[in-house]
């Protein structure tokens, strides 16, 4: 029997709605060919952002957006990005592929960017990730200045003339990215204290910046208590946010397993190792609570997502590959850690937007599709900045010949309007699931619901079928005394409104 108990008068923390955050790197086509086509391209654009991404993107509500990188961060110089097209310099992106980067794509474009996907009431917010591993502390200082500070200065009138008068206003700003490799191969130690030097500088010229300090790769547990020890506590806080970054990765790194061609097996695998996450954010959070207890420093999740195989044929440099509904279960998953754990994790970026990892959206020239994971997005949009709901699962288990997993997650949210909504997954391949759900503490009259799910553990979309895995009304939910009962497909994301 699968039950889960909902308090709905227990609600006190909101979800924060940067949870549901993006990352889009200067990797393979995330930039170039997603959202930048010059103005120049037949592809509809406005001043070279791509239209019919603003729009999809738009949809499901993008809170926040981070850039430049990833390991392509450090060694970004802020200043080859600006300035007229045809004058900026030329570099390797050594990172990803050996390509030539023309720096077209540069600060300018971003923040154009987010003000394209901003909507009244709900902007997208700038997150830009400065270089400390081969870049300066007053490089970085400069580019703060450059962004934010409105009056006369050196960066601000170079900013004037370059075509923006008004600052941006950058709240977000990553002190370096994955320092503990691609950004340096330094020591906690070393980081920590390079942290604090360069924090310092980033000013925030009369509206506070969120600073955020680089984390640790997955349970690498003695680098988040020696960036916590030196940065907060009886030091002071010096950080506002700390990143966690983490990859469902099925194989090993060599042979990751391809992203559309697997078995129950690697479908299960798949899940037990999403799963991780609610392990790393539990552990983190409590070396965390040791030097900040009332949680001012939030736990920013600013990678996550399932790592494959390159797609056959395709630069092995450029990481492409396609987005199944293994992946749209993986995006529900987290979510629902995410969000019952909203007392400490302030922000969450999927890795990566467009053409990259796990991405929300495919394009090929002029042509673009939805992935199942954009329409999990989709769904999950109605907890952004809802008041999180305790809830208690009770699952049946899996069994994957090593031990077992539960078969179903949830979380559960009440929005301004005083309707409840409740996410579930159900990762059985095979089977359906009966849920019933408690709910305490509140009536109701209704309940309605969407559903994610498809016929086969392998289904995706593809340009010519681009609708195979998508968003679509759920039926399979009653209205019993004291609560619902679910009638849960197998291999799906639900989410079930009560009114």
């Amino acid at each position: 029997m699968n039950r889960i108990a909902v308090n709905a008068a227990a609600g006190s923390v909101k979800i924060n709605r940067h949870i549901y955050g993006h990352f889009s790197e200067h990797l393979g086509r995330c930039i170039y060919g997603g959202y930048w086509v010059g103005e120049d391209s037949p592809v509809p654009n406005v001043r070279g952002i791509r239209k019919d991404v603003v729009e999809a993107l738009k949809k499901i509500r993008i809170p926040n957006l981070r850039w430049p990188g990833g390991c392509f961060a450090d060694e970004y110089h802020w200043k080859d990005g600006i300035g007229p097209r045809q004058e900026r310099p030329r570099m390797i992106n050594t990172h990803w592929g050996g390509v030539t980067e023309d720096n077209s794509f540069g600060t300018h474009e971003f923040l154009d960017l987010c003000e394209m996907l901003s909507s009244p009431g709900e902007p997208c917010e700038p997150y830009i990730c400065g270089n400390i591993g081969s870049g300066t502390v007053q490089e970085l200082s400069q580019w703060v200045e450059y962004c934010n500070f409105d009056g006369v200065s050196p960066m601000a009138d170079l900013r004037t003339r370059n075509g923006r008068a008004e600052p941006w206003n950058v709240k977000f700003w990553g002190i370096g990215n994955e320092s503990w490799g691609c950004g340096g191969n330094m020591t906690p130690e070393f980081y920590a204290d390079n942290y604090r030097r360069y924090a310092v500088y980033v000013r925030d010229y009369g509206k506070p910046v969120y600073k955020i300090a680089c984390g640790p790769n997955d349970s690498n547990y003695n680098w988040t208590k020696v960036v916590m020890e030196k940065t907060c506590g009886e030091r002071g806080n010096l950080l506002d946010g700390l990143s966690l970054h983490y990859y469902t990765v099925p194989g090993e790194w060599a042979h990751k397993g391809s992203s559309t061609e697997f078995g129950e097996a690697e479908w299960l695998i798949t899940m037990r190792k999403a799963y991780v996450m609610e392990e790393l954010i539990q552990r983190h959070s409590d070396i965390m609570d040791t030097c900040d207890p009332k949680r001012k420093v939030g736990l920013v999740v600013d990678e996550w997502g399932t790592w494959f195989d390159v797609e056959p044929g395709t630069n092995p440099g450029f990481l492409y590959q396609q987005s199944s509904l293994r992946d749209a279960l993986v995006a529900g998953i987290h979510f629902n850690i995410f969000n019952n754990h909203a007392e400490r994790v302030q922000m969450a970026n999927i890795a990566q937007t467009i053409n990259v990892l796990q991405s929300v959206i495919l394009t090929e020239g002029a042509k673009m599709l939805l992935t199942p994971t954009w329409h999990v997005f989709d769904m999950y949009k109605v907890h952004q900045d809802a008041v999180k709901l305790p809830v208690h699962v009770e699952s049946e288990n899996i069994q994957l010949g090593f031990g077992s997993i539960p078969a179903v997650t949830a979380c559960a949210s009440v929005d301004d309007d005083e309707k409840i909504h409740v996410s579930l997954t159900n990762i059985d391949p095979k089977l359906e699931k009966e849920v019933k759900i408690e709910i305490r503490g509140i009536d109701f009259k209704s309940v309605s619901g969407q559903i994610v799910g498809s016929a086969h553990m392998q289904d995706h979309n593809t340009f010519e079928r681009a609708d195979t895995v998508r968003c679509s009304s759920f039926a399979g939910a009653r209205c019993v005394k004291g609560g619902v009962t679910v009638m849960l497909p197998a291999k799906s994301v639900v989410t079930v409104e009560l009114g």
